[in-house]
């Protein structure tokens, strides 16, 4: 009878939040070069928007320097032009078929700055969670008023929603210290 409610589902719905907040962490600039720092930027080419990494490999040769051998000597004025747009505030160098990202060192500033967007994306991947928890606390309700779980088999489901969700609040904590560590590091 219990087997009606999945609380697997939820927890890789939980698991998805997670990841899709790591994922939104790593494009943040910290001091370090990091190539998925250009994952947000997509260039106008072919007809179509494509990615950095479609047009070219970029590689860190070194702690603040990103360098993309691009392909197509085409892109490399669209490649340029789009970085310098985005909101990374970096120069792009441009060495024939090569553009060298020089990571400059962050401001006391910048960094403040860069620990707001960070506390505001924490938030947004906590709300996610609880927004899960709240749609599984409804399946339960809706379950249990049709009689499809019993009283008890109710209660255990939601203790077990309420602890996924706060295992995974603590890890988007864990995760966002580190990154706010790794944001402070001079």
């Amino acid at each position: 009878m219990s087997s009606e409610f999945n609380e697997n589902n939820y927890s890789s719905k939980m698991d998805k939040s997670i990841q899709s907040l790591k994922k939104d962490l790593s494009t943040l600039r910290t001091g370090r070069a990091n190539p998925n720092m250009l994952d947000t930027i997509k260039i106008d080419v072919y007809g179509q928007l494509m990615p950095i990494e479609q047009l070219g490999t970029i590689s860190v040769p070194e702690a603040r320097l990103i360098s993309i051998q691009v392909w197509d000597k085409a892109n490399i004025t669209l490649i340029d032009s789009a970085i310098k747009k985005s909101e990374l505030g970096i120069n792009p160098q441009i060495d024939g078929q090569i553009i060298r990202l020089r990571i400059p060192d962050l401001t006391e500033e910048r960094r403040k700055d860069l620990i707001k967007v960070l506390k505001n994306m924490g938030e947004k991947g906590k709300i996610s969670i609880r927004n899960i928890r709240r749609e599984a606390n409804e399946e339960l309700k809706k379950k249990l008023k049709d009689k499809i779980i019993s009283e008890d088999a109710n209660k255990t489901f939601e203790k077990n929603i309420q602890k996924l969700t706060d295992k995974n609040i603590e890890i988007i904590d864990k995760t966002l210290s580190d990154k706010e560590k790794e944001i402070l590091q001079i």
